[in-house]
């Protein structure tokens, strides 16, 4: 399913796959705040995602410095809130630039 949507238009098929990394970050880490600390399998059976693609989803929270490791396993930090709020700042702003493309080409 994922190939023949972006197969029909390649215009767009890097920023969908951006967007499905993107919720799957936040899903692992929305998953992870509610029954923190947790480890890679436990988290991938909450999410249904593959436990490589935990793993890296972690990586790239940890980067970020949304989680870190403990010895019972990744929890958030107290970073998590406010990078929360600039991601929703973040996505009402692409949200209005996709309105306007959308404007534009109809």
């Amino acid at each position: 399913m994922e190939q023949k949507r972006n197969a029909q238009c390649a215009l767009t098929s890097v920023i969908e796959n951006e967007l499905d990394i993107l919720k799957r970050h936040i899903h692992v880490l929305t998953v992870l705040k509610e029954h923190q600390p947790m480890g890679i399998i436990k988290l991938s059976e909450l999410t249904g995602y593959p436990q490589h693609m935990v793993r890296y989803s972690l990586r790239i929270l940890e980067q970020e410095k949304l989680i870190e490791p403990s010895s019972r396993g990744a929890v958030v930090t107290e970073n998590f809130k406010p990078t929360l709020k600039n991601l929703i700042k973040a996505l009402k702003h692409i949200n209005i630039s996709t309105e306007d493309i959308l404007r534009n080409i109809q």
